[in-house]
């Protein structure tokens, strides 16, 4: 993010929710959104559902899944069209203008809207909306990233924000909300394989020397695998061990069938799991590990701000923390390694990474943050972090716009395949359900998989609200409860991706975004049918066993 979620709640004129529904999947932010437009924030909602914040929106763009890169691209070709960029911001502070000016050119309201699905006249009332409200801020989710295009939709929404110089500056900014308590301290950790942590690139000799010195041993400088793509070297005998921590891909990537068939081909596969998941079943070895209440550290939340954990409980048996295996197992691979505390682990990190080098656990501790945390970029010592980044210049120098063209999603409907179906989260479960279908009352109102199903499409198909139906696409087969509305549009259907038996990624493509390597899970092609009275019953008695 390169705002504050307070100073996005609390400043912005206007909120371009796209993508994200975050009074499900984060509703502390999704009731601040809601406070915010109760003060008088105008609200752009772009989703291809109906979600509750729509209800609350000045406009709500119900696009086509999938069609995000054309939709902003027809935003700023409006805004271009009307003379409602920030030509001044522009010119002083980006390059490559006149490439985005050319590329959107195309993309006029009446072509966008054909491609989107949506009105072009509310179309031209977001566009003027966003140009013009003084302070526009845009916010993102998985709606956006879990395309094959992507990175490109990142990209486009940061041409947007350039465009109207809304970046910068309080309540503004383009900013994704993370889904989970530490993805965001997890890239900054070096999780992508091309990078060292704080965004370091190995492919610089500089940096690349630096790592070396500091870890004493060699380094190997080709970049590495990212997750989504280990699986098919799996297969094909290029990867033949693996180790997993706080993973649980049997359940969240795509194509369940795929991945299993992928763990199953490894010489041997070890996990750092707290419970029997689905993919440690498939482990040779399990390493018991802890939860984020029994161990000291760090999480960094979605806006950068880096804060501290400390450990709660005491458990008997023979867990370790995660860093402490990882220390093991380097001793035992030749690597000789001393066990750091926490503290001595972030001192390390401040020391090689420049964005983290005034944070410590003694400052974090101390009076002056107050258990506020600190926001990277924090340089010094005495470096207060950085509430809001690119003010005054960006950290490249200038901003580059990077125009992209739009794409069709990999896997569209056909005859054989006629509904889309696209997935996310429901307030009540957390990610795989590691942890929430073990909690009772959670199971007692979100006991089960089901799939949203248009009006229309149920009259179609003879199905009525609450019956267990077959759902397939290319990959598998399941079978869960319709739920029928007018939430998604005719031919787009929703499910949920966390629960197992009836989990929506044994359907899901496996296509990835070619530069981030994302799964695309918004969009696949489905068919839906009635099931006969014994698969009723087989479906309903699963559903019991799996809820008991």
């Amino acid at each position: 993010m390169t705002n504050t979620i307070q100073d996005i709640t609390q400043d912005a004129n206007l909120i371009l929710l796209i993508g994200s529904n975050p009074e499900e999947a984060h509703p502390v932010f999704g009731m601040q959104i809601r406070q915010a437009v109760q003060r008088g924030a105008h609200l752009l909602v772009a989703d291809p559902r109906d979600i509750d914040l729509s209800q609350k929106a000045d406009i709500h763009l119900k696009l086509k899944p999938g069609t995000n890169v054309a939709f902003v691209n027809g935003m700023m070709h409006i805004i271009i069209e009307e003379g409602l960029q920030n030509q001044e911001f522009i010119d002083e502070r980006t390059e490559n203008y006149e490439e985005l000016k050319k590329l959107t050119a195309s993309y006029t309201a009446e072509r966008t809207a054909e491609i989107c699905g949506i009105d072009p006249q509310q179309l031209r009332e977001a566009a003027r909306l966003y140009a013009t409200a003084g302070n526009s801020a845009i916010l993102y989710c998985l709606g956006v990233t879990e395309h094959t295009s992507g990175t490109e939709g990142v990209m486009s929404l940061a041409n947007l924000a350039m465009l109207c110089g809304m970046i910068g500056r309080p309540g503004t900014g383009v900013n994704p909300i993370r889904g989970q308590n530490n993805v965001q301290g997890a890239c900054d950790m070096g999780a992508d394989p091309d990078k060292f942590p704080g965004y370091q690139k190995i492919t610089d000799p500089k940096v690349f020397e630096k790592f070396e010195k500091a870890w004493g041993t060699k380094l190997n400088p080709n970049p590495g695998t990212k997750a989504t793509q280990c699986f098919h070297k799996m297969m094909t005998g290029d990867i033949k061990g693996l180790f997993i921590f706080g993973e649980d891909p049997v359940r969240t990537d795509p194509d369940t069938n795929h991945v299993i068939h992928a763990l199953q081909s490894l010489d041997f596969f070890v996990i750092d799991e707290l419970f029997m998941t689905e993919t440690a079943k498939y482990a040779d070895v399990i390493l018991p590990g802890r939860s984020y209440a029994e161990k000291e550290g760090t999480f960094t939340n979605t806006e950068r701000r880096v804060q501290r954990v400390r450990k709660a409980v005491e458990i008997e048996g023979n867990t370790m923390a995660d860093t402490d295996i990882f220390t093991e197992i380097m001793n035992r691979m030749g690597y000789p390694q001393p066990k750091l505390t926490p503290a001595q682990i972030m001192d390390e990190i401040a020391s090689v990474t420049p964005s983290f080098a005034g944070i410590s656990h003694e400052r974090l501790d101390s009076e002056e943050v107050d258990g506020r945390g600190l926001q990277w970029p924090c340089t010094g010592k005495d470096h207060p972090g950085t509430r809001i980044m690119h003010v005054g210049k960006f950290a490249r120098g200038k901003g580059l716009f990077q125009p992209a063209e739009y794409r069709a999603s990999c896997e569209l409907p056909d005859d054989e395949y006629p509904l889309v179906m696209m997935t996310g989260r429901i307030l009540y479960h957390y990610n795989a359900c590691a942890m929430t279908d073990k909690t009772e009352g959670i199971n007692e109102i979100a006991p089960e998989a089901f799939i949203e199903l248009n009006t229309a499409d149920a009259e179609k198909y003879g199905i009525a609200d609450g019956e267990m139906i077959g759902i397939s696409s290319r990959r598998s087969e399941i079978s869960a409860r319709a739920r029928v509305s007018d939430k998604t549009r005719p031919g787009e259907t929703w499910m949920p991706f966390h629960y197992l038996k009836a989990g929506a990624n044994w359907l899901t493509s496996a296509a990835l975004d070619s530069i981030s390597a994302t799964p695309e899970y918004k969009v696949c092609a489905i068919k839906v049918r009635k099931l006969s009275p014994e698969e009723t019953e087989a479906a309903e008695a699963s559903a019991r066993a799996t809820l008991a």
